[in-house]
């Protein structure tokens, strides 16, 4: 099953609800294609680089904290959720990238940095529905490693505990539809 790269601290926060969009351009290995959605349903690969205080909202620094408290032991990480995308959409405008500060934890001047990086190229805004699974630990492997947002994990999972209710997933998808549409 493929798995998304994606910051520990962000990992928290969708499993949380306190996230459910995601906004990416690709890793640096991705500098051509840029980010492209390679699976509707993936799992979420906890990553601890790059995560500072100064990356997110204030009220969200907790999650910072329960990652780096919750790291893995060396040579293994742990899986406790996979994602399904529900939407995506490909968003050059300012002014929807800031509306849609509601459905993430980042801070604005972080989402300015990765907006700037390859200005002509858009942002990929996408939508989750997560679902907590038990956790389980994985070895971590070479072809892991580099900047790059998707790897192929060999684990599969055909089910998982939404973290949202369908009726608050189905608001906060409107709310998204009509901000990126």
């Amino acid at each position: 099953m493929n798995a998304l790269k994606e910051w520990a601290t962000v990992v928290k926060a969708l499993e949380s609800g306190d996230q459910t969009v995601i906004l990416r351009k690709g890793g640096i290995l991705e500098v051509a294609s840029g980010f492209l959605v390679e699976s509707k349903k993936f799992l979420l690969f906890p990553t601890f680089e790059h995560q500072t205080y100064d990356n997110l909202k204030p009220q969200f620094h907790k999650y910072l904290d329960i990652a780096m408290g919750q790291k893995p032991k060396e040579g293994q990480n742990k899986i406790t959720s996979y994602a399904e995308v529900l939407s995506e959409s490909d968003v050059l405008s300012d002014d929807k990238i800031n509306q849609l500060s509601q459905f993430h934890i980042w801070s604005d001047p972080y989402i300015a940095t990765r907006r700037n990086w390859m200005p002509d190229k858009p942002m990929k805004a996408v939508f989750l529905k997560v679902y907590k699974v038990p956790e389980f630990e994985i070895p971590l492997k070479p072809e892991y490693q580099g900047c790059k947002s998707w790897i192929d994990i060999n684990a599969n999972l055909s089910s998982g505990e939404s973290v949202l209710s369908q009726t608050e997933l189905d608001l906060r998808l409107a709310k998204f539809k009509e901000i990126v549409n």
